[in-house]
């Protein structure tokens, strides 16, 4: 519950100190004393958006702080520990807005955004105000008060989880699906043309081997003439040959003993070149021995080689390039086929999210079947009591459209009403005038707020526009949920104010200079005299006094 409030220089209010307790609290004070301002603070803790005109004037910051005994309130606590934010005292939450306008927030110390603020707060204390019958008016909210008195706030998150997920997950698969003609006409086209090259079965450094070969056997009989040539110049000729004259060299010279030393060297050259000319007519010998100059051989490469061209210009690629244009196309195609899988999986998975969605929102509508009656029963209770004798209310659940998966569920919720007795149930918005659909909505929010995990509920102003008996019943209902938690209650009511099991009375103190916003706790004659001013005005008077100390014993006697 909520323990302590320090709020400084927010609004008109300088520095503010609140201690507060179990129990049903009751606020109050003149019109413009600043009531709604600490409620209005408190939300800042809460994650409420702020500008810089919250900041008191001469002020360079507001600074709001909130502190919270989460021992009621595990899911608080479970909220702190996944993020590594809890400590062993009180839970504390901080804003800070400076007169530049820039905003920070911190929970137990640790700056956190402001929608961290925003999802432990709704954790901590839920806030009914007086213009929420306005709201009554939608078909959202209908829904989101069954499932609160229900308890199924958890159940209809899943469900619209479950129901976004199958909605992405069916773009996703809309996005695939449109694009399938093409992908299956390109699947059949890749797929021809890489068996075309699978069939051509083009192999490493085959083309430059296939080219080599085939301008030898297209140049074969000026090669092999060349060849003899050579072979007749060099060993062959009977009028004179390069190895005849190397041996007829070598023997004038080597006739003559003791030979210089450049002579010796000149011997050793020739007999060099006459051994490597020996060899290279082996050589030749070998090579026309060996050539095969079929004409066959030479059609089957002219064959291969013109298959291997025009493959290439077909893709517009050179010769060389086929092999890595093969790898590409190999890998588009395993590309789509992943494509294939993923539709399939897609497939796959939007069934999945589609049963559980019908799963959990099966289960949903059944929890909104079973609280429908009680709640229409409960607030019916409670709308009688609150001045409309005869009243009749219902809940009724319609189902939704075929089609998509509703985020909401399967069902729509609206909620009818008959003011008097005899009328026919009919939809709030045309039946409920404004100081009707205000005790419509205060019996609501009564009811759903019993049923609520949350130990700390705040009450602004929700009793406008209700008097004599009824803001008495008001005021009872009202103490009977500070019994079981923590109650705040903004009121200009003495019914109500003389239920509270305490009272705070805010008010202007105005000095030399400057006024601003003070918070008293009463107790004893000053809550009398305080309930006394709600009754009769600023002239107190005995009977007043009287009739307010009454109502304070009646209300702690019941």
């Amino acid at each position: 519950m909520l323990v302590h409030l320090s709020v400084h220089n927010y609004a008109i209010v300088e520095h503010l100190d609140l201690e507060l307790k179990r129990g049903m609290s009751v606020i109050s004070g003149e019109t413009g004393a600043g009531k709604s301002i600490m409620l209005d603070a408190l939300g800042l803790t809460l994650g409420d958006r702020a500008d810089s005109s919250v900041v008191r004037i001469g002020a360079d910051k507001a600074d709001i702080l909130a502190s919270f005994d989460l021992d009621d309130i595990p899911d608080a606590r479970a909220w702190l520990a996944e993020r590594d934010l809890d400590n062993d005292g009180p839970c504390i939450l901080r804003r800070v807005i400076t007169a530049e306008g820039r905003s920070r927030g911190y929970i137990n110390g640790t700056p956190c955004p402001q929608g961290d603020l925003k999802a432990l707060g709704e954790l901590l204390i839920d806030i009914h105000s007086q213009h929420e019958h306005q709201s009554l008016l939608k078909l959202d909210t209908h829904r989101r008060l069954l499932d609160e008195y229900s308890g199924s706030q958890d159940l209809a998150r899943q469900v619209q989880l479950a129901a976004q997920r199958w909605r992405q997950t069916r773009q996703s698969l809309e996005r695939l699906s449109s694009s399938s003609d093409e992908q299956r006409a390109r699947h059949q086209l890749l797929s021809y043309q890489l068996e075309e090259l699978e069939t051509l079965a083009l192999g490493d450094d085959e083309l430059e081997h296939l080219e080599q070969e085939h301008k030898n056997l297209a140049n074969a009989e000026h090669l092999l003439g060349a060849c003899r040539q050579v072979i007749e110049l060099c060993s062959e000729n009977d009028a004179g040959n390069v190895l005849s004259a190397l041996t007829s060299s070598l023997q004038r010279l080597t006739g003559f003993q003791n030979q210089p030393g450049a002579l010796g060297e000149a011997v050793n050259l020739l007999s060099s070149a006459q051994i490597q000319v020996e060899e290279a007519v082996g050589e030749l010998n070998r090579f026309l021995d060996h050539f095969d100059s079929d004409p066959q051989r030479q059609q089957t490469l002219e064959e291969r080689l013109d298959s291997i061209y025009t493959l290439a210009r077909k893709h517009r690629v050179q010769p060389p390039e086929l092999p890595a244009l093969q790898q590409r196309l190999f890998e588009e195609l395993e590309s789509l086929n992943a494509d294939d899988t993923a539709l399939e999986q897609l497939s796959e998975e939007l069934a999945a999210y589609e049963r559980h969605y019908r799963e959990k929102a099966e289960q949903l509508s059944a929890s909104r079947q079973h609280a429908a009656d009680s709640l229409a029963e409960a607030v019916e209770a409670e709308i009688q009591r609150l001045g409309m004798p005869g009243g009749k209310f219902s809940v009724v659940l319609k189902p939704a459209a075929d089609g998509d998966l509703m985020p909401h569920g399967l069902e729509q919720v609206e909620f009818l009403v008959s003011a008097n007795p005899g009328q026919p149930l009919r939809p709030l918005a045309k039946v409920a005038s404004g100081g009707e659909l205000s005790r419509i909505s205060l019996a609501i929010q009564v009811i759903t707020a019993q049923t609520s995990r949350i130990p700390t509920l705040v009450f602004d102003e929700v009793d406008v526009g209700i008097g004599g008996p009824t803001a008495e019943v008001v005021g009872q209902l009202l103490r009977r949920l500070g019994e079981r938690g923590q109650v705040l209650t903004v009121t200009h009511l003495p019914q109500v104010a003389a239920q509270g099991h305490h009272h705070l009375f805010v008010h202007k103190a105005r000095g030399a200079e400057e006024t601003h916003t003070a918070v008293a706790a009463l107790d004893g004659g000053e809550r009398v005299e305080e309930i006394a001013r709600m009754l009769g005005g600023l002239d107190l008077t005995e009977q007043a006094l009287a009739h307010a100390r009454q109502m304070i014993d009646s209300a702690q006697a019941s």
